[in-house]
């Protein structure tokens, strides 16, 4: 199995807050219902920047932040 990588664009959401539990409040913070959300595994960053009108490269910053990457 290959590293995971947060910036991978077909990485579902479920496994970035699994392998990555700090990033959660950033999702809360943008009052993002993708935590716990059945629809997670199937989502990807990217899905989740469209749907809630977000900046791909920004949120991921903050992600990468939260998670001190």
């Amino acid at each position: 199995m290959r590293p995971l990588k947060m910036d991978d664009p077909d990485l579902p959401l479920a496994d970035l807050i699994r392998y990555w539990p700090d990033t959660v409040p950033v999702f809360l913070r943008h009052k993002m219902l993708c935590v716990g959300c059945l629809i997670s595994p199937f989502h990807t960053l990217v899905d989740a920047c469209a749907e809630y009108g977000l900046d791909e490269r920004e949120f991921l910053a903050e992600l990468q932040d939260a998670a001190n990457l």
